[in-house]
């Protein structure tokens, strides 16, 4: 270690479904009546922001109206134990610590627990509102257009810190730190930007040189999440889970590390609300309320990157958008199963923006398979390795622009390569196991635009032949309607989850 001062970490079996200033990018917007922000000077690079003018003073983003959410609750209730339930991921869908449910229901091995089992969920400690100020705007969330020139690895190595120089092993291949931040980012459509200014407010890996023997860069400190890859990717989970969540009115309080409540201001945007979500898993109240204001964690990103407004692609999802016309993802007169109505687009904290379907063999384990997943529309491949293939369907070769579609489980045989300029209906892969986690062979896929994922369930249903997609509340659970046909989601073979083309 003291010839290169380098930090490696084997992680074995890893799977989960993020000095000189670097230049930084996005297409051009026009922001004559912006949202937030400034008038700035059109740049000439498309991809690039506008520029700031000289002495132009930084605009507080314009107030948002208020967004109705949910209301805290403020009384005792029962909860029965379902089917493979823990005091912590109780604790968690309620907003508690596990100490405040051991406590509450005097438990004296709290591992011992049982299906049926009726618990005392306690009533949480509530604080005062949470702070409205605006902290980053959605598109420094999500791995939006304003990524498409950032280089991860050369702004990494532009840097003086410990990052440069960090290696892991991660599924059996070596990652150095930029290859982490990138593949997290890919993977979660999360800002490399926004996973980088983390890594510096929690670890200081971009601006410290010293030593760091430590497997929690990020200080979430919870068994099996040693190493920056799961650190990143769990960080990267909880900003999708604050983002998607308050963008469809799904909850309204985070609780912070301390166990204390803190009802969301109404009218903050989706990109803090992330941001919000995630420090609140790091830090007690007292402390997050220092985190999320004027002299927080916006301070580290400012150091790193500049005004985060100044990267405000608005809007990023049109009010009139229109999913453009696709097909589904497999070859004609070729039966198969739908498995999974929907769900998140990659882990679960995203978006619900993804459908299953399985190839109708009688053995639904993992499993080889010859069947074909094949493309719902034309456009090039802008990825593919680990198990994901992504195809942009707008026109140009960026995943982060426009319409892309994910293509999950695909099996490195005959996988189709990056670069490759596709038909709707041309070949992509067979549907396996391959990256994440899955107990049986099948195709995961999603869509998202500009970035975000966009859920299957809401205003914007996933349609593929006409068929259209149908969330029932919970997920994986869901129809696929065509006319007065529905077939329903179920992971077993059965005459109603039947469809073909």
């Amino acid at each position: 270690m003291t010839m290169s001062r380098r930090l490696f970490i084997t992680l074995l079996g890893v799977s989960l479904i993020g000095c000189t200033r670097q230049a930084h990018t996005a297409p051009y917007i026009n922001f004559s009546q912006p949202e937030y922000g400034w008038a700035g000077k059109p740049t000439a690079d498309p991809y690039l922001p506008p520029t700031r003018l000289p002495d132009q003073p930084l605009l507080t983003p314009t107030p948002s109206p208020p967004k109705p959410l949910p209301t805290l609750r403020t009384e005792d209730i029962y909860y029965t134990v379902q089917w493979g339930d823990s005091i912590r991921n109780i604790a968690y869908l309620y907003n508690l610590l596990p100490e405040d449910i051991i406590e509450a229901n005097e438990m004296a091995n709290p591992s011992l627990i049982y299906s049926g089992q009726q618990l005392l969920i306690p009533a949480p400690e509530i604080s005062e509102t949470g702070p409205g100020y605006k902290i980053i705007p959605d598109s420094e969330l999500v791995n939006s257009p304003y990524t498409v020139r950032f280089q991860t690895d050369a702004f990494i190595n532009n840097q003086p810190g410990f990052l440069k120089d960090y290696l892991e092993e991660v599924d059996g291949e070596v990652l150095s730190g930029a290859e982490i931040v990138q593949r997290v980012s890919d993977d979660y459509s999360v800002n490399p930007r926004l996973l980088l200014a983390i890594i510096e407010y929690q670890s200081g890996w971009l601006s410290s040189r010293e030593w760091q023997d430590n497997p929690y860069p990020l200080n979430y400190r919870e068994g099996g999440y040693e190493g920056l890859y799961r650190q990143l990717a769990w960080a990267a989970d909880e900003l999708n889970r604050g983002y998607y969540l308050w963008k469809v009115k799904g909850i309204g309080g985070w609780v912070c590390a301390d166990g204390i409540n803190v009802p969301i201001n109404p009218t903050i945007n989706a990109g803090t609300a992330g941001l919000q979500q995630l420090l609140s898993r790091f830090l007690p109240y007292s402390e997050w309320l220092l985190a999320v204001s004027e002299g927080g964690f916006v301070s580290t990103y400012m150091d790193l990157f500049g005004y985060p407004f100044d990267y405000n692609y608005t809007p990023l999802i049109p009010l009139d958008l229109k999913q453009p016309t696709l097909q589904l993802p497999f070859e004609d007169g070729v039966t198969w199963l739908f498995t999974g109505g929907p769900h998140g687009g990659w882990d679960n904290g995203s978006a619900w923006a993804a459908l299953d379907f399985a190839p109708a063999e009688k053995d639904l384990g993992c499993s080889y398979s010859d069947d074909w997943v094949v493309a719902v529309a034309d456009g090039p491949i802008v990825r593919s390795d680990h198990g994901a293939v992504v195809q942009s369907i707008d026109g140009d070769f960026y995943g982060q622009t426009g319409w892309a579609i994910l293509y999950m489980h695909i099996e490195t045989r005959d996988r189709v390569g990056f670069g490759a300029q596709l038909q709707a209906g041309d070949r992509i892969g067979h549907p396996s196991c391959e990256g994440g986690i899955s107990t049986g062979s099948h195709l995961h896929i999603a869509r998202r635009y500009n970035g975000e994922w966009i859920p299957a369930d809401q205003e914007l249903p996933f349609v593929m032949d006409e068929w259209v997609s149908r969330g029932l509340g919970y997920p994986y659970e869901g129809l696929m309607i065509h006319g007065d046909q529905s077939v329903q989601a179920e992971e077993t073979i059965t005459e109603f989850n039947q469809i073909h083309r």
